[in-house]
């Protein structure tokens, strides 16, 4: 109305205040026939509301700080039960302030007492590698298991999802040894039957005969055994070129071949059929063809500052503490 009154059009003011031309015309039209009167709003269509306010707090209260008698959580049909009040007010209550007492999620702080060193060297590749080197991100998934299911598949149909049984024959495990390039995306990988220091000295051979001489090599891996014998203590001696970058213990979230695991056993583990060891490790490998023709990198976004002030805030909360600045 303040802008109608400076003598803006409709079509001027549904664009300096984000809306459309009818809505403008709308409340012009309301403004002139109610004046001041016409701007509030009109009483709504349906029953009025039948819980106040002071209700709905006493069932956030209870919902929050309470647990059923005989019980770790309320339910929908106990908290109806303890209130008086139908499941579906419930319902609507912890639904608008997004209360889930059926849900609970595990967390794992790192107790590295080189948790802020770590993260801050192995975010500050992420964000800023260094000139002439590769970034890559080591790890490997170990005990990968062949499985068979021992009844045929049925496929999916309209309306019914596909279908398989629970029960399924094992035909022995695999373990895949990966490396990601943070720069393009592009991953290279080597099945092994075990996953010793020997299996990852070769799949560090093979990646040091593919990797241009003249490139640095910054390889972030986390604290295995496997990483941290004498044999690979003496390879990376003989290697000058390649910098080891230790994730803290506890965090393998910061390690981006961890993301690639997750697509990998989403899309090509869960759900297969592996009569062997063999057709286990044709369908990991041909997966990781398949993503290499297109690979795409993770955008790493959080900076070390945002990660360290979230874990700062996280340890805050759970100690009930108020922040101290320490």
């Amino acid at each position: 109305m303040l802008l109608a009154a400076d003598g803006l059009s409709n079509a001027a003011i549904a664009r300096e205040v984000g809306t459309d031309n009818h809505t403008v015309g709308r409340w012009r039209k309301r403004f002139a026939q109610g004046r001041m009167d016409g701007l509030y709003d009109e009483p709504r269509p349906g029953a009025p509301r039948q819980i106040g306010d002071e209700e709905i707090a006493a069932i956030i209260a209870k919902t929050l700080e309470t647990t059923p008698k005989g019980a770790t959580h309320w339910s929908l049909r106990s908290m109806a039960k303890e209130t008086g009040y139908a499941p579906s007010t419930v319902h609507r209550i912890w639904q608008a302030f997004g209360l889930q007492p059926h849900r609970a999620e595990t967390f794992k702080l790192s107790t590295d007492p080189l948790f802020v060193e770590k993260v801050r060297d192995i975010v500050g590749l992420y964000l800023n590698p260094p000139a002439r080197a590769l970034v890559l991100c080591v790890d490997e998934k170990s005990q990968i298991q062949a499985l068979e299911r021992e009844k045929p598949v049925l496929p999916m149909m309209p309306g019914m999802p596909e279908r398989r049984s629970d029960r399924y024959v094992r035909h022995g495990t695999t373990s895949l040894f990966a490396a990601l390039d943070v720069a393009t995306g592009e991953v290279a990988g080597r099945c092994f039957s075990r996953h010793r220091a020997v299996e990852f000295e070769r799949f560090l051979n093979e990646i040091e005969a593919n990797v241009p001489k003249e490139f640095d090599v910054h390889v972030v891996m986390d604290n295995a055994s496997s990483h941290k014998t004498k044999t690979i203590k003496a390879w990376f001696a003989r290697h000058p070129r390649w910098h080891p970058h230790f994730t803290p213990t506890s965090s393998s979230w910061i390690n981006q071949v961890e993301r690639f695991f997750s697509a990998l056993t989403e899309k090509a583990i869960r759900r297969g059929v592996h009569r062997s060891t063999d057709e286990l490790q044709q369908a990991i490998h041909a997966y990781i063809d398949s993503h290499n023709q297109d690979p795409k990198p993770f955008r790493w976004t959080k900076s070390a500052d945002d990660i360290l002030a979230a874990v700062k805030r996280f340890c805050l909360k759970m100690n009930g503490s108020s922040d101290s600045g320490h």
